[in-house]
């Protein structure tokens, strides 16, 4: 579908965006940011798990991604059951309506061709699969922009998502694990592209942004349970991670180091508050973080922080802090590597306090140079990211692109 002459562009962002992961709403922060600084003409809005917030918060229409408001509950009564059912029907044509209606689609960043969390194949690989299917069908260009991917077992899963990668007009990965494991499905990723995660386009604090009290530890947690293959071990898998950063938590309180509590989902509050009961300090405290940008601006207040959701991660070594690993992927240990890091990880599926503190320790010994080579790696992630945006105004937006642009995007 190409514009007429002289009328504006119209761009959809689709994701599971607005529902309380700060992670994937700020990867749409950050294709926001380059559509209106490229493409201010543009016209905006979204598909998305939570409309009512993406509009309050970046000022774009939004409409909800599945018609049936218990998509992500688990159906057990019959009547539930059948709702949910019909909702696959009627979302592939509430899809397509919407679909046929934009130029342009962007999935904005996020693990939507992965399975590193529970996942199930009829809920957001299904709608993925519906927004890329109809993408083809319409002549509408769907980019997956900087997104994660990772090897799946569940057969239904894995097939969603190959065919809706195979049917993307575009895609870039944020690690080359990523790419990798989709040429493992058989995607063709010969002219894919690999960038840093699209939050490191986001504005870093400023200098001279207000300090923590000295010592100050950020502990980022996460309502951990394994990944999709491992939903028989999910409640041991819990507990042991519960444990293991409690006592982590502990110990640092213990040692009179002030330590901050930062989550990335809402789903994960029951581990801060389980956390805080558990240690019972005045020395910690839960950060109320509502974006990225606050995620920000509590790292770089930090001495060290210590994380286990990724974009805390990438928000602490954005903010250019000394930061260690709590992994539960790849994704996680590729994250540290690409930013010189990967000395500093330490498995969540097996947390052990006293390891742990022994890398911490290692970790602030390293502080100086942890911070300039966070610096110099910055900086290349910086650079990486204006040629992500310069290959997708060529592949999406021709007639904007330098011609030599445009020729290396064919």
């Amino acid at each position: 579908m190409t514009p007429a002459h002289g009328t504006p562009v119209r761009v959809g962002v689709f994701g599971l965006l607005g529902s309380g992961n700060l992670g994937n709403d700020g990867s749409l922060e950050a294709v926001l940011g380059y559509l209106r600084a490229a493409h201010p003409e543009a016209v905006v809005d979204a598909l998305c798990g939570g409309p009512g917030t993406v509009t309050a918060r970046y000022g774009i229409p939004a409409t909800r991604l599945h018609w049936y408001r218990g998509e992500y509950r688990t159906a057990s009564r019959a009547g539930a059951v059948a709702a949910k059912g019909l909702g696959k029907l009627v979302d592939a044509v509430r899809t397509a309506a919407w679909v046929r209606r934009h130029d342009v689609v962007i999935v904005p960043g996020m693990g939507v061709l992965e399975a590193t969390l529970p996942l199930r194949p009829w809920g957001f690989p299904y709608a993925l699969f519906l927004l890329c299917a109809t993408g083809r069908l319409f002549a509408t260009r769907v980019a997956l922009v900087g997104v994660g991917a990772a090897p799946i077992g569940s057969r239904p899963t894995r097939t969603l998502v190959r065919w809706s990668a195979r049917l993307a007009a575009y895609r870039s990965y944020r690690d080359t694990l990523s790419r990798d494991a989709m040429r493992a499905m058989g995607v063709d990723t010969a002219r894919d592209e690999v960038h840093p995660d699209l939050a490191f386009a986001l504005p870093a604090p400023p200098a001279g942004a207000p300090a923590g009290p000295p010592g100050r530890v950020c502990v980022g947690v996460m309502a951990f349970h394994g990944g999709d293959d491992d939903r028989a071990r999910a409640g041991e898998i819990h507990r042991r991670y519960l444990d293991g950063t409690t006592r982590f938590v502990r110990a640092l309180a213990e040692d009179g180091r002030p330590v901050r509590l930062l989550t990335g989902d809402e789903a994960d509050a029951p581990v801060v508050a389980a956390i805080l009961d558990a240690v019972d300090s005045p020395l910690v405290t839960a950060a109320g973080a509502a974006s990225l940008a606050d995620l920000m601006r509590e790292t770089a207040a930090a001495d060290t922080v210590v994380a286990t959701r990724y974009h805390n991660l990438v928000c602490a070594l954005k903010a250019g802090t000394p930061t260690l690993a709590l992994s539960y992927a790849a994704k996680s240990d590729a994250l540290m590597a690409r930013m010189g890091l990967d000395a500093y990880c330490h498995p969540a599926r097996e947390v052990d306090a006293g390891r742990l503190l022994e890398q911490f320790r290692a970790l602030e010994r390293a502080s100086a140079e942890v911070r300039r080579t966070l610096t110099e790696r910055n900086l290349v992630a910086t650079r990486h990211l204006e040629r992500q945006f310069t290959a997708l105004t060529a592949a999406l937006f021709p007639a904007a692109a330098p011609a030599h642009a445009v020729r290396e995007a064919s």
